[in-house]
């Protein structure tokens, strides 16, 4: 919830006030990138603004500014909105944890809106309850996948008097207007040839709207409520804010006349971002009020060249999607390609993401066993795998500078797996050769460090749960050790009866039940998520995730 304390809490922490002072328009033209002056993060990100990469130049050293359009809570999230906000979430998060970057990130909810009205006409309850509901949905939504919170989430409903203000002011310097029937729309021909930053604002004909609007490209900054619909007062009349005015007036009211980066996707370049800007610039009279766009890619159900909507009804929720698959697993598949890249959401796709989950997990267990002595291998080529975890930490950043290229960061990441996996060859004997288990502990530090970077825990524990927990892997530990014995005894060969030599034959007849119910007990653990792995003459145990024992078990009805 919006609130002065809050409000100053954040521009305080920024270096800046609400609304700075109006400096005069310069003279550049419009359409021109300025190249921000600052702190030079040494990374690279695509801008949409320019349409190609550019270095990441913030306006106070160490300290990112970000402004994202939240969602227009009038039904279910679904795993289109999912995909965008989770992306930006990663990419957040390597900001601060890999390159110590502070992100302040502001969110708008838009709570009221011509969706909202209708649904709540629909459903017979006010518009409040509506939006309401759904942002509350929404926030769990978001929990749920692991996306951390804005520093501040703002509601429209609670800031049309700054909205109000915003579009006063625009007016003022010359750039608005007001019909008879009490609309104010945007003036697309005072800011001359400023209008046209992102794809699809060349030959727009813009929104619909009033016959008296001087360009057909002008947009609403204010409309007349119709009867039954919410209103405010207005210097102009009863009405309501137009959809673009809130996000300038909003972002502004937190970061003042210049903000370092705005996220949405792609589908919000135009007309949404492009007047955005117009109504900002407008204001402040500056020449470049936000210096970066990122845009996310569109998610596509597999065979569909439509993005997931839910005008299309095509769409899957979040709540639904986490009835088959984790958090972890779609971050995994959200990682698999770029975040400016569309998206295909399939079965297939998830898989992928599963299998790359798994084969960490997998390396993981196996890692921790060699450590523990469980499970003997030949010599281990340490001097190798030193190099190889030192030459996938740069990689891995030098992916991730490159505009938070997480698929080439998450390749060089399997990479070191394989190469630690090569090392991890099994053997029945131990020949006393010297072993390296800390080159494997800093191996799985290292791999556990990034994946909570990315934002993926590979052992979520509920914090209520840890003593059951604990107590469950001590019994899994005991009863893994005993059944080792049991299987070493039915293992024991006897000696060859006809020659006398020492040369090992079968195996005693009468031990073969005892092999038998180990592999039994082995079995019959597996479907309650006890994985126990024989290696040799010793064993390995480790407890899988109940979702992914249930989907195994359906995938095999």
């Amino acid at each position: 919830m919006w609130s002065c304390s809050v409000r100053s809490k954040v521009l305080r922490a920024v270096g800046s006030a609400p609304f700075r002072s109006h400096g005069s328009c310069g003279s550049v033209s419009g359409k021109k990138w300025i190249k921000p002056s600052g702190f030079d993060t040494g990374l690279k990100t695509y801008n949409s603004l320019t349409r190609q990469k550019e270095p990441l130049i913030l306006a106070r050293e160490g300290v990112a500014t970000w402004y994202s359009c939240g969602p227009t809570v009038y039904d279910h999230a679904h795993l289109g909105h999912a995909c965008s906000y989770v992306r930006f979430d990663i990419l957040q998060r390597i900001l601060s944890r890999l390159f110590g970057i502070t992100v302040i990130h502001a969110m708008v909810i838009t709570d009221i809106d011509d969706k909202i009205i209708k649904r709540s006409w629909e459903e017979n309850v006010s518009s409040t309850v509506i939006s309401t509901m759904f942002e509350d949905e929404f926030k769990r939504d978001m929990l749920s996948l692991k996306v951390i919170p804005p520093a501040v989430y703002l509601r429209v409903t609670e800031n049309v008097q700054h909205i109000v203000a915003f579009i006063e002011q625009i007016i003022k310097n010359g750039h608005a207007y007001v019909t008879k029937e009490g609309d104010v729309f945007f003036d697309i021909q005072s800011i001359g040839d400023r209008y046209g930053k992102f794809a699809g604002a060349v030959d727009s004909q813009g929104e619909p709207g009033s016959a008296n609007k001087h360009d057909s490209r002008d947009f609403a900054l204010w409309k007349p409520s119709k009867p039954q619909e919410p209103f405010w007062e207005s210097p102009w009349g009863r009405g309501r804010p137009g959809w673009h005015i809130e996000c300038s007036t909003i972002a502004s009211s937190v970061f003042g006349s210049q903000l370092d980066i705005h996220s949405g996707g792609i589908d919000l370049a135009f007309p949404h971002h492009e007047n955005e800007v117009a109504q900002s610039e407008a204001y402040h009279q500056c020449d470049q009020w936000a210096n970066y766009f990122l845009h996310s890619g569109h998610l596509h159900l597999k065979g569909s060249a439509e993005k997931m909507s839910k005008s299309l009804k095509n769409y899957i929720t979040i709540k639904d999607f986490l009835q088959s698959y984790s958090a972890n697993e779609f971050r995994m598949f959200c990682l698999l390609a770029k975040y400016r890249s569309a998206i295909d959401y399939s079965d297939t796709s998830m898989a992928e993401a599963q299998s790359s989950l798994g084969s960490i997990t997998t390396f993981i267990s196996d890692a921790q066993a060699y450590m523990k002595g469980q499970l003997l291998c030949s010599p281990v080529q340490e001097a190798l795998l030193w190099e190889r975890l030192a030459e996938t930490k740069s990689s891995v950043l030098k992916s991730l500078a490159d505009d938070f290229d997480t698929p080439r960061a998450v390749g060089a990441l399997m990479n070191l797996v394989y190469d630690g996996n090569r090392q991890l060859q099994p053997v029945s004997k131990a020949d006393g050769a010297v072993r390296s288990p800390a080159v494997f502990a800093a191996t799985i530090s290292y791999i556990r460090d990034l994946l909570d970077v990315f934002g993926i825990d590979l052992h979520p524990i509920k914090s209520d749960s840890v003593s059951a927990a604990g107590s469950l892997e001590a019994v899994v530990e005991q009863l893994t050790r005993f059944r080792s014995e049991v299987r070493a005894f039915a293992l024991t060969r006897q000696d060859d009866p006809t020659t006398g030599s020492s040369k090992k034959a079968g195996l005693y007849l009468e031990r073969v039940p005892l092999l038998k119910a180990c592999d039994t007990l082995r079995n019959d653990l597996a479907p309650l998520g006890v994985l126990i792995k024989d290696r040799g003459a010793t064993s390995t145990w480790e407890i899988t995730t109940g979702k992914q024992r249930d989907k195994d078990e359906n995938d095999s009805t």
